[in-house]
């Protein structure tokens, strides 16, 4: 509803408790329309741009704008085309265009327009002819062939050709375009110099771009365009979500810096996961807080914890999962399986169906039993039992 905007929250919890299915179930929840923005807390260490930039960025890919925009629309049938010729201004031989007749015509009636010579090339670059249907955007000028129309269906046996009907209502019409879009998009549209004759901009076509940095400013003169959008009623801020996984991989800079970005006055919803415990926040020397985050911004964060899935639980995942990777598995060895997941972890249990299913193939069998179970249990191991294993026999390994 658009009201927690600048309000984070924290998904604190042990390894496999489901903290990025949860941040993907919002995102499929949310729908196409509003901005979902997942990263991880490593990707903000790039060689080329700044730590906090990397996280603007993904700040602005979270929030949306919607823009309404009114077309002006020209469509209907070609009636007739007829570019009107003057003598070149310049002297010479040749003739040029100076404007093009247009008759259009709808089921509701027709109408003759003076158009551009620039128009006259786009209609000769789309093969436009009599008889075509049509559209003519009144802003950019724009044409596109839509097809024939169907009343010249009868012409040929047999052509290679789409028949369109005659559009209803009249020629002139006006049409609502929704355009969905990310702040971040503007800020690359307005980042980069586009045309330009110089040698400079000639040379940053040839070359491959980098990552640019975009500064303060640009982004500040972009807010200002935005707001004055959306003070005309033209569009719609959409606060989206983003999702930052592993947020104990941020440094104190980063840390300070998000601060900043929760208080501005566009800002999306922010959601962090982690599964640390204590530890000491990056970038500092021993500074030991809670899930590796600082204590002022924990302040801001309501903390979410995910708790481990129950023996039931782990029985139903696992019978979601066979069901998707198509595994015949019976149900007292989907319960085998759970009890091992609680013993272990739901990872282990849910990487042994597949063995399970090869050695059920092996030993002829349509369906996964529990003496395959029994079998992979014993041939793999997991980390809990790998590691006392290396406790028992450390003078065997390497240093």
């Amino acid at each position: 509803s658009k009201k927690m905007a600048g309000r984070a929250m924290l998904l604190a919890g042990p390894p496999g408790t489901g903290k990025t299915a949860l941040a993907l179930a919002i995102a499929q929840e949310l729908g196409s329309k509003v901005p979902f923005c997942p990263m991880v807390g490593s990707e903000v260490y790039s060689t080329e741009i700044k730590k906090t930039e990397v996280l603007m960025e993904n700040f602005r890919r979270a929030i949306g704008l919607r823009i309404k925009e009114t077309k002006e629309v020209y469509e209907g049938e070609v009636t007739e085309l007829t570019p009107v010729e003057t003598e070149n201004p310049m002297g010479g031989y040749g003739k040029t265009v100076s404007h093009v007749v247009i008759g259009l015509k709808t089921a509701k009636g027709t109408k003759q327009l003076k158009l551009d010579p620039s128009i006259y090339e786009s209609l000769q670059k789309e093969k436009v002819e009599v008889g075509d249907v049509i559209y003519i955007e009144a802003n950019s000028g724009a044409v596109k062939r839509q097809g024939r129309s169907d009343s010249y269906a009868t012409e040929f046996d047999l052509e290679a050709e789409e028949y369109v009907p005659l559009p209803k209502g009249d020629v002139h019409k006006k049409k609502e375009v929704i355009q969905d879009v990310t702040l971040h998009d503007l800020d690359i549209a307005n980042a980069r110099p586009q045309g330009g004759q110089d040698i400079m901009s000639m040379m940053g076509q040839l070359m491959k771009p980098k990552k640019t940095e975009i500064t303060d400013k640009l982004r500040k003169e972009i807010n200002k365009v935005v707001n004055k959008y959306i003070d005309q009623g033209i569009a719609e801020l959409v606060p989206g979500v983003l999702f930052i996984d592993e947020v104990h991989m941020l440094d104190i800079e980063c840390f300070t810096y998000l601060h900043r970005a929760l208080e501005s006055t566009i800002a999306p919803i922010v959601i962090f996961a982690t599964n640390r415990g204590k530890c000491t926040i990056r970038g500092t020397e021993d500074i030991v807080a809670p899930h590796g985050i600082p204590l002022d911004l924990l302040d801001r964060v309501m903390i979410i914890r995910t708790l481990p899935y129950s023996q039931e639980e782990m029985v139903q995942i696992l019978k979601i999962r066979s069901q998707t990777e198509g595994i015949q598995i019976d149900d007292s060895s989907l319960a085998q399986l759970g009890q091992v997941g609680v013993k272990t972890t739901l990872r282990y249990s849910v990487q042994l169906l597949t063995p399970s299913n090869i050695l059920a193939k092996i030993n002829g069998k349509d369906a996964i039993t529990s003496e395959e179970i029994d079998e992979i249990n014993k041939l793999f191991y997991d980390a809990k039992s790998s590691a006392k294993i290396l406790a028992e026999q450390e003078d065997k390994f390497m240093k």
